[in-house]
């Protein structure tokens, strides 16, 4: 079987060499994209994925075997023209979670399952909503694009460094407590005062 590379190679003089391409990571892109946009949301984004990468598969670095990093970079630029629908599913999910209700949509529930629990995505859904565009694309990229840390910093272009910093950042922050479940400092001073006999 031959690597992206040759096919892209190909495509260059041949260009339905390049549906090959779409075959063997359409599917992982795909999810990947309807995971942040939702499945009605995600076919646009994914056909514009397709045809941007066509058009520049030119630029594509012959010496990466696999396309998979450079398309999802490519999916993470065109969803950053797709803001406003990822932001009403993550809030329609969240709402539904919320809820109680069992939410419809497959991409939805893959977003629970990978977050392993409904009452784990209620938690920390606005500790991601907190999070940058660029956090966000790392994240995801991650956790659900399943790339290495070489991978993430070939397709968003930034030093593999950078990857990992931002990365541990966001571990810190998605492991601190929501602000509504942290203690009021107040209380705390009022707890103090009273053990004193201040009170």
């Amino acid at each position: 079987m031959k690597t992206d590379s040759e096919v892209i190679r190909e495509s260059l003089k041949q260009p339905e060499r390049f549906s090959e391409i779409f075959e063997r990571h359409g599917p992982s892109v795909g999810s990947f994209v309807a995971s942040r946009l939702g499945i009605h949301g995600a076919d646009d984004a994914l056909s514009e994925t397709f045809l941007s990468a066509f058009r520049h598969r030119a630029k594509f670095r012959l010496e990466s075997a696999s396309a998979r990093p450079w398309l999802m970079g490519i999916a993470v630029r065109v969803m950053r023209r797709h803001r406003s629908k990822e932001a009403a599913f993550w809030r329609a999910s969240a709402q539904a979670v919320h809820a109680g209700q069992v939410v419809a949509d497959d991409a939805a529930q893959d977003v629970s399952n990978r977050l392993d629990a409904a009452a784990a995505v209620r938690e920390i859904s606005p500790l991601i909503a907190a999070l940058s565009p660029r956090d966000r694309d790392v994240l995801f990229l991650y956790a659900w694009g399943e790339l290495t840390y070489q991978q993430i910093a070939d397709a968003l272009r930034m030093p593999v460094g950078t990857v990992a910093s931002r990365l541990n950042r966001i571990r810190l922050r998605l492991a601190s407590p929501p602000i509504s479940a942290r203690p009021d400092p107040t209380d705390r001073h009022i707890e103090r005062t009273t053990a004193n006999g201040l009170a």
